[in-house]
């Protein structure tokens, strides 16, 4: 395998330490007072050019110049954790009672801590790189919020660039896909209201645990008969909560969960059906039903060209055999499809190896992941903005 720039292996242990303090301290959504803290520290260490705190509420955004004029290329990462209590005994586990970083985000600063100081060191492009760090990646669009307060009108972002770790793809190993790599992201929330009463008199009920049973499996068929089967996506019911005594049919019953598909049209006859489904069990079974359907994220879709560069530059890093350029699309969501939306860009994978699954609670980021991810960022900004002469 290639092996890493040289200044990168040095710091790594620095970065190493980076990390780890911010898995040891997790924050959720947009509230990261002691991450986003922490980042700005290192980064006015590092000496960036211009440091710009809470934008999108909590984000950071660093200006690093180089040695010349030039475009402006953003790199962005995120910050947050998640609400998930971490069994590990690591001596660098999460202090802070039921959250942890389950999804790599403190790698991801991390790295991007990293590039941030590698870049200042050698400048070795002509423009500007924007460093983005993030909040509220796990289900709060924190990249719709940083978008809405200008970060790529502000700083004249012309092209950005994403990365996340990927467990089951080997340490030193890239992927992606130019279209769709990413699925939309959508939560829904069912809220029943029926009559309760004594459950040796049904008759005299409108029982919502009958309306919840219909529902669930109705909502199983939209996939198999109303969606194109070349374009399908997938529908999970996480969470129905009803009642509590033997004896009694439960007033309510309230359920949840989540849509992902690759294609919008798709999106579109998902949530028709749904509300059709509800609608009409409402009906059926003579309960109050009422469908609440979020549209979180979009489908993520890296642009042909820039999904190119973003190959090279990793091919440049790790070589061409360890870059699959036609990795398969993911239904994991990503709000970075927000800022794919308004600028060309990609989303690269990292391989974090054999690791437990993204959002598991046994999950920790590869620390040998570092000085891959951290010479990708490097490499893209290089690339990009190649030094005129």
């Amino acid at each position: 395998m290639h092996p890493t720039n040289n200044r990168i292996a040095d710091l790594v242990p620095e970065i190493r330490s980076w990390r780890r303090w911010l898995h040891q301290h997790p924050e959720m959504l947009f509230d990261l007072p002691k991450t986003s803290s922490y980042i700005a520290e290192r980064l006015k260490e590092i000496g960036v050019d211009a440091l710009h705190e809470n934008v999108g509420r909590s984000g950071l955004v660093a200006v690093i110049k180089g040695t010349g004029d030039g475009p402006t290329i953003a790199l962005r990462a995120d910050m947050d954790g998640l609400p998930i209590h971490e069994p590990s005994q690591a001596d660098y586990a999460s202090k802070t009672p039921g959250a942890m970083h389950a999804c790599g985000h403190d790698g991801h600063s991390a790295m991007l801590l990293g590039a941030a100081k590698v870049l200042t060191e050698t400048r070795n492009f002509s423009g500007t790189a924007v460093l983005i760090f993030q909040p509220a990646e796990e289900g709060g669009v924190g990249a719709k919020a940083m978008i809405d307060d200008g970060v790529l009108d502000t700083f004249g972002v012309s092209e950005v660039y994403g990365m996340h770790n990927m467990p089951s793809m080997p340490v030193g190993q890239f992927g992606l896909c130019a279209g769709p790599i990413l699925a939309a992201t959508d939560f829904f929330y069912i809220d029943i209201e029926g009559k309760g009463g004594h459950a040796s008199q049904p008759h005299l009920c409108a029982d919502p645990l009958a309306a919840v049973n219909v529902i669930y499996n109705a909502f199983q068929t939209i996939i198999t008969r109303n969606a194109n089967p070349i374009r399908n996506g997938l529908i999970s019911i996480t969470s129905i909560q009803a009642g509590e005594a033997n004896n009694v049919i439960p007033q309510t019953a309230h359920m949840k969960g989540t849509a992902r598909n690759l294609y919008e049209d798709t999106r579109d006859i998902i949530e028709r059906r749904m509300r059709e489904i509800v609608d009409g069990v409402s009906q059926t079974h003579g309960v109050r039903a009422k469908l609440t359907y979020d549209r979180l994220c979009p489908v993520t879709i890296n642009h042909e060209v820039e999904a190119d560069y973003a190959a090279d530059a990793a091919e440049r890093v790790v070589g061409a055999e360890n870059v699959d350029r036609h990795q398969p699309a993911r239904l994991g969501g990503e709000d970075f499809a927000y800022m794919l939306r308004e600028r060309p860009g990609a989303i690269i994978f990292v391989g974090n190896g054999d690791s437990a699954g993204l959002h598991h609670p046994d999950y920790d980021f590869n620390d040998d992941a570092l000085p891959y991810g951290v010479e990708y960022w490097a490499r893209i900004v290089e690339e990009r903005l190649p030094i005129r002469t």
